[in-house]
This record gives structure tokens, sequence and C-alpha cells, in this order.
């Protein structure tokens, strides 16, 4: 790219300076006076993405955003083969090799539902990868599958097989820290006013909020930004619940019931504080669920305030404004969680840092830059990955020589790579699909055919 620059101004300074010898030279029809033309910059007056998208829409009859955002339609199987032979494998691909041998050993362990169920489950997921028109949604959903299907199986892993269960440890690093339970002490005065602010967001928007939080990623973040975002989540609930098997705790509602003896994996779960919420309503929603939960002792981290977390900072990234109402759920979440005994702080805060660990990754090696002066995701005519060098802005009226070059006239090029830089990259018509959905090459996640 760098030397097609050079060629292109030591072409131009060839004609400029031509230009200005034919002009010198004595001819019939030289001026006798000087007659001085004001320069006007062609960015000023039709901008640079203007002009590109009517270059491509007179070429191709259509623009570079709606091939970039465009979503697969083919069924056939010989794609994702095509798409196989021509992919660069890299050390990214490990991710499959974990994914498959954790599916496998969840597969052994589950016993509900039997064999011939989940040989059914396993080959449809098998043949959802291999149609390009499933793969592109069910290839980024893998790690969120691994995430519940890893929970689920939770219950059924024998007790000889599990650890010990430590009881002591988080209410004795509670007090290190905090000097008190801050469980205890604000759930210490409970009403039903206080039961419902509680409830609605650690019983209610916990499990929608994920589910908002894509549909926003999808819209309105740049192409990509979806398929990062269900990796991101869930890699980041896997690693979770993996921490809770190796590294069981007791949560506060156990220190509240049995006080500091010693677990064992024959306890039940507790509702804890939405026992309450049950008994307000007459229903027995929360009591049923938690009393069968697969993960009895899974207080450390706390996946409530993971995902309050990575919801708040993805959408922070797509609505910088919005920073302080994401801030304000993930406070609300916390005071709901130790208000409902089910959590002690330092859990909250083990579960928040995990969670920015792996969104900072994301952001900074996969995730699209938001360009500001873009709405939706069908405005993109390219798209640029991980965090820039130096800070700048979208519009045109900042545009100087070090941001012109994310920008190309050449209709081909488009999503940038994995570097840090944010350059642009060709994108031909033999484009591997299923490069487009993996963390490891250079498209990282985008449709382009």
């Amino acid at each position: 790219m760098s030397s097609s620059s050079s060629s292109s101004t030591i072409s131009t300074t060839k004609y400029f300076a031509s230009f200005k010898d034919a002009a010198s030279s004595p001819t019939l029809f030289s001026p006798k006076f000087a007659i001085h033309w004001p320069s006007v910059p062609m960015g000023a007056v039709i901008p640079h993405r203007f002009r590109r998208k009517i270059r491509s829409t007179l070429r191709s009859g259509s623009s570079p955003a709606s091939s970039l955002a465009r979503l697969q339609t083919s069924i056939d199987p010989a794609d994702t083969l095509k798409a196989l032979r021509s992919h660069q494998w890299s050390f990214y691909d490990a991710q499959y090799l974990i994914i498959i041998v954790v599916g496998l050993f969840c597969f052994s362990v589950i016993e509900v539902p039997g064999p011939l169920l989940k040989t059914l489950i396993a080959t449809l997921l098998l043949s959802s990868l291999t149609i390009p028109l499933t793969r592109q949604f069910f290839l980024p959903l893998l790690p969120v599958l691994t995430y519940l299907i890893l929970f689920y199986s939770c219950k059924f892993i024998p007790a000889e097989w599990r650890p010990h269960i430590w009881v002591r440890v988080l209410p004795a690093l509670e007090n290190i820290v905090y000097g008190a339970n801050l469980s205890n002490i604000l759930s210490k005065h409970q009403n039903a006013f206080l039961d419902i602010l509680a409830w609605i967001p650690y019983g209610i928007l916990h499990f929608t909020t994920p589910f908002i939080t894509a549909a926003v990623m999808f819209i309105f973040g740049g192409p990509g930004s979806l398929p990062v975002y269900s990796r991101t989540f869930g890699y980041m609930n896997a690693l979770g619940v993996a921490t809770q098997l190796v590294f069981p705790n007791a949560p506060p509602w156990y220190e509240n019931k049995y006080g500091l003896a010693p677990a064992n994996y024959g306890i039940q779960g507790s509702p804890a504080g939405l026992e309450r919420v049950d008994k307000l309503f007459g229903v027995d929603l929360y009591t049923s669920t938690f009393t069968a939960s697969p993960m009895v002792f899974g207080a450390f981290p706390s996946l409530h305030a993971a995902v309050a977390t990575m919801n708040a900072l993805f959408l922070g990234h797509i609505f910088p404004r919005g920073k302080p109402v994401f801030i304000t759920w993930i406070v609300w979440i916390w005071w709901a969680t130790l208000y409902l005994s089910h959590h002690y702080a330092v859990d909250l805060i083990a579960g928040s840092v995990l969670s920015a660990v792996f969104f900072y990754i994301a952001k900074a090696k996969f995730l699209p830059r938001v360009q500001m002066d873009k709405r939706w995701r069908w405005d993109y005519d390219y798209v640029e990955i991980g965090e820039s060098e130096s800070q700048y802005s979208y519009f045109l009226g900042s545009i100087d020589t070090n941001i012109q070059k994310y920008h190309s006239d050449s209709d081909e090029w488009t999503v940038g790579g994995m570097s840090n830089s944010g350059s642009l990259s060709p994108a031909s018509e033999n484009q591997s699909l299923w490069e487009g959905e993996t963390l490891a090459d250079r498209e990282s996640d985008f449709e382009l055919r």
C-alpha cells in the first residue's frame, strides 16, 4: 500500500512539474498577465466517503456498506468445505479444540437427556456448522453454548470428583477487605419494596439484558460486533463456571443458615432473599429453581456481577454518553446481589474484574471501532479493528494525513486486520467464509461475499 502511494505521489509530482515547464515556456497562447486560480480541494466539495460510495454504486450498483453488512444466504455445505480449505490456521483456532474437549466431557457426564437425545442434539449442532446460512450464527455462539452445557452438567459430576468446599475463605476475605459482612448489613432491614427493587435486576433483567445487548451490538455496532460480544460473553462465563467448579465456595445464605459448619455436595441450593419474592407473588418459581441449581457453591466469582459489567462495557462502547446509566446498572445489580444474600462483596469484585479483563482484550484485538458519524451497521463502508494509536474524530472536518491511511479509493478495500494500526485489508470475491467467523483470521468475523 505504501509503494502504491509513493508511486502515485511521484507521478503526480512529475505531472505538475511538466505542467509548470509548459506554462513557463513562450507560446502563441501564453498570457501576458499572470493569473492565479484558487485551489479548491475536492474533499471540501464532496467528502471522501460520498465519493467512494458514488463510484461504487456506479460500478456495481450497490454501495460498499451493503456488502460489508450483508448476511450469508447460502445453504450449500460445499461452501463450508471450500472455506475450510482456504482458511489460514493459527493458534487462535485452538479455541475449538477446547470447546470439543469440554463438550465431550459434558456429554459424557450428563445423564438427562439420554444417549439418543444427546446424539440428536450433537448432530443438529454439527449440521448447523456445515451450512453457511446457519454457521454464521452458531459458530460465534459456540462459546455461549459451551458455557450453558458446562453449567448444566455440574449437577451430574460425581461428588468424589469434586474438590473441597470452602466455607470460611470468603467471610474471612470480606472481613479483611471491608471489616464486616456487607451482605448481612444490607439485608438486615427487609421490606416488600426493597425485595421488589432487588428482584427486578437479579431475577428478571439479568436474564434479558444479554439479549438486549446482543440486539444493540447487531444493529448499532460495526459489522462483526455481535460475534465478538457472543464469544467474549461465552468464554467469560465458561471460565467463571470452571472457576466455581475447581474453587467452590459457600455463599452468604449458607453462613446464615448453617453457620461455618463444613459443607457437602448433598446440600441443596437456596433462593435466599428471592424466597420472599415467591411468597409475595404466591408462586414457587425461584424456590424450586435455586433448590435444584446445578451449581450450589458457585459464590466466587459472581456471574451476576460479571454479566452486568460486560453488558455495561459493551453498551458503553456503542453509546459512550450513556456510561453513567450503565454504571448505575452495575451498582444496582451489586446492591441486589448483596441484599438477597447470594454473594459476598469480594465475589462481585472478582466477577466485574473478570468481565473487564475479557472486554478490554476483545476491544484491543477484535472489536470494531465505533464510527461516531455512523448510526446503523448498514452505514459502515469500512471497519477498523482494535484500539487506535491516536485519538481522532471520524468527522471529515478533522481528517489529516495520519488518518487518510485508513481510507482507500478502491471499492475492494474493507475490514481491518487484527493489529492495532487499524489499517485496511483487501477483500476478494473468493473470501473465505470460515475465516470470517473465527478469531484467528485477518478479516475477523465479517462476511464480505
